[in-house]
């Protein structure tokens, strides 16, 4: 959506007010007076990952390594995006690991980069892989394994009602998907940690 298509905020404070009239309620109580302007500005927020290019994150990257030639693992990234299907969040980790060829990233980069996409309307499916991308495409390490594990309110709030249930996709790339060995670490250091 171009910049000169895109609603304004009057737009969208609208819609909300429609939406609360929809649901039963009156926009013109107390309590809902201001909910319309709290709600387009929460959604800008919510959504900023449309206002950049993730990828530009992985633009800076570091060729003086010392020889490290090991898996980088950044665990427990939150991860907080909005199911394109019913507009509801789903809130999780994500676990990013990649195998450096000759350079590195500053870690806090790897989680912006998952901030980046999941700020958008997503399936977890679609943002697991496109940061498993990115990080191949700009960074071009041996491998790449991204891991998200979230609990989807568009099913725990809604529909079949089974809170605490959670999805787990996973994305592989070069030796991390190819290499046995490398998979193994990958999905070991995953989860503990420890070597």
């Amino acid at each position: 959506m171009t910049q000169k298509t895109r609603p304004t905020q009057a737009d969208a404070e609208a819609a909300v007010r429609t939406l609360i009239q929809w649901a039963g309620d009156d926009p013109d109580r107390e309590g809902l007076l201001e909910t319309p302007a709290r709600v387009a500005r929460a959604y800008r927020e919510l959504f900023a990952g449309y206002e950049t290019d993730p990828r530009d994150y992985l633009a800076k990257t570091f060729e003086e390594v010392g020889g490290y030639d090991e898996l980088v693992i950044l665990k427990d990234i939150p991860v907080v995006s909005f199911c394109e299907h019913h507009m509801l969040p789903f809130i999780g980790k994500a676990h990013v690991g990649y195998l450096p060829s000759n350079r590195v990233v500053g870690i806090s980069k790897l989680a912006r980069v998952v901030r980046g996409f999941g700020r958008r309307l997503q399936i977890q499916e679609k943002l697991t892989a496109e940061v498993a991308g990115a990080i191949q495409d700009i960074l071009k390490p041996k491998g790449v394994g991204v891991v998200i594990i979230s609990e989807h309110s568009c099913m725990t709030m809604r529909g079949v009602n089974t809170p605490g249930t959670r999805l787990t996709t996973s994305h592989l790339l070069g030796e991390v998907r190819d290499d046995p060995r490398t998979r193994q670490e990958f999905f070991e250091l995953m989860r503990n940690g420890d070597r």
